[in-house]
């Protein structure tokens, strides 16, 4: 598969420049290894110490059900796009202040773009597809 590395500069949710590369999903599942020790994505998926990833490209930040979500997070008024993603995934606590996610976030720019491109295949029901 073809990656494009065009870089394209854009405002996050809280300000922060991001770069945003195209993504491969192929390569999105292999760095998405290293969050699934919290989280689990597909038809099977479980909440646990943190929420399931179904469906999250597009969904409001604190939405997912059953999850018990930190303050900051249910109220933060985010909507997981690509732009507010990639700076959350960079540094998770900068973006939301007293979240209870710990992981302190991927530091490659085509990291970031390929797990939102794997996360991106799958529908709030846990299949998978390209939406």
């Amino acid at each position: 598969m073809l990656v494009l590395t065009l870089m394209i500069a854009i405002g996050s949710a809280r300000g922060q420049d991001v770069a945003i590369l195209a993504g491969s999903p192929d390569a999105g599942a292999v760095v998405f290894k290293k969050c699934m020790a919290c989280h689990q994505i597909g038809p099977n998926a479980q909440n646990g110490i943190a929420p399931v990833l179904n469906g999250v490209v597009g969904r409001p930040a604190g939405q997912y059900p059953n999850y018990s979500y930190s303050s900051a997070n249910k109220n933060s008024g985010l909507v997981w796009d690509e732009r507010t993603l990639s700076a959350y995934l960079r540094a998770p606590a900068k973006i939301v202040p007293g979240t209870k996610m710990i992981f302190s976030g991927l530091k490659k720019d085509q990291e970031i773009s390929d797990v939102i491109a794997y996360l991106k295949q799958f529908t709030a029901d846990g299949k998978q597809g390209v939406r």
